[in-house]
């Protein structure tokens, strides 16, 4: 069947219309879980003071750093899930400006 140019029916921007409908939806899902996980991983950081005092220079610390393989490796992990919870974010409202 031949149609005129602006009769011809367009599927492509429906296709991509429903990918970025199904990308949104992953993005949803991965921004809730990746904040759960942010929120786990910084509750199982050591303490090492006493509460939002020291934040502002109120206590004074033994050692600066953290100390053990385990505690290093568990802040690597918690800042790689807080980063890519900041891309999601940023994905997430490129798409939704695309919708």
């Amino acid at each position: 069947m031949a149609y005129a140019g602006s009769v011809r029916p367009s599927h492509r921007k429906v296709l991509v219309h429903v990918d970025l409908s199904l990308l949104k939806l992953v993005l949803q899902i991965l921004l809730a879980v990746l904040g759960l996980l942010t929120i786990m991983f910084v509750l199982l950081h050591k303490g090492r003071g006493g509460g939002l005092s020291d934040m502002f220079g109120g206590g004074v610390s033994s050692s600066a750093s953290a100390s053990g393989v385990a505690e290093r490796n568990l802040n690597r992990l918690t800042v790689g899930v807080a980063v890519s919870w900041g891309l999601c974010a940023v994905g997430l409202g490129i798409v939704e400006k695309l919708l």
